[in-house]
């Protein structure tokens, strides 16, 4: 591992990166680090070709493909474009979800009601959305109820599976926008949040992160994993005695 990225796998085509939550995927500011793509210019060198094949939000960590020539590039969106791609997610919400498994089927547009202009909503007459679910385990914490969900997206609207979650009626942990309060999201952008808010955020970047990718290329599957960070792993693991049930399905 290098100090810009953790990559997962690399080859002559192929870039694969376990992108950390909070940095954003496109620049922002002149600081080549403050973004994943000006870290990859640090590390491939700004002469190199660099394709970033799926985004991440700013603070959704997990698996990032770029492609290192153009005609990668090009194979590659394509997958993406065919949905030929199985993406899953690890995410935990508040609250305990009821089901074992199901399918959130829900038309996805723009938010008119939101002062975020980048914020979608679930609508009538939205985009077709479909997002997966699989309850892994059910716990408690400081008295609060949580679960940590696996999610696969069908589609992939902005924003889908935050969306879909709220719609469920269980928000991920830390979400600003889609969360338990949309004014934390406005705070944020301007550097705002006080230490009320970072409390009953609980933690610091929302609890969603891309696990896994898979997909069959160039004759054959192609499998990434990504480990979340420690303060994923150690929310779900540092649980109250009252612990529930655990699933894996």
């Amino acid at each position: 591992m290098n100090d810009l990225f953790e990559i997962l796998h690399e080859d002559d085509d192929l870039l694969i990166i376990n992108k950390p939550a909070g940095l954003v995927c496109h620049p922002t500011k002149g600081d080549e680090r403050s973004s994943l793509a000006g870290r990859l210019r640090l590390y491939r060198g700004a002469e190199q070709s660099v394709h970033l094949i799926n985004r991440l939000d700013r603070e959704t960590s997990g698996v990032v493909c770029v492609g290192k020539t153009d005609e990668a590039a090009r194979e590659l969106r394509k997958l993406w474009e065919r949905r030929e791609v199985e993406k899953q997610y690890w995410a935990i919400v508040h609250g305990h979800v009821a089901e074992s498994k199901g399918t959130i089927d829900a038309p996805l547009g723009a938010d008119d009601a939101s002062e975020v202009a980048v914020k979608d909503c679930v609508r009538d007459d939205g985009h077709p959305s479909q997002t997966r679910y699989w309850t892994q385990w059910k716990f408690e914490r400081d008295e609060e109820k949580f679960t940590w969900l696996r999610v696969a997206p069908v589609t992939g609207r902005k924003h889908q599976i935050r969306i879909h979650l709220q719609h469920l009626g269980h928000v991920i942990v830390g979400d600003k926008l889609y969360g338990l309060n949309e004014s934390w999201y406005l705070k944020f952008v301007k550097d705002e949040l006080i230490d009320a808010d970072r409390k009953k955020l609980i933690l610091k970047n929302q609890a969603l992160h891309a696990h896994t990718l898979r997909f069959h290329w160039r004759t054959r599957d192609w499998e990434f994993v990504a480990e979340p960070a420690d303060e994923f792993v150690d929310f779900i693991e540092t649980v109250s005695e009252s612990e529930e049930e655990t699933y894996f399905n």
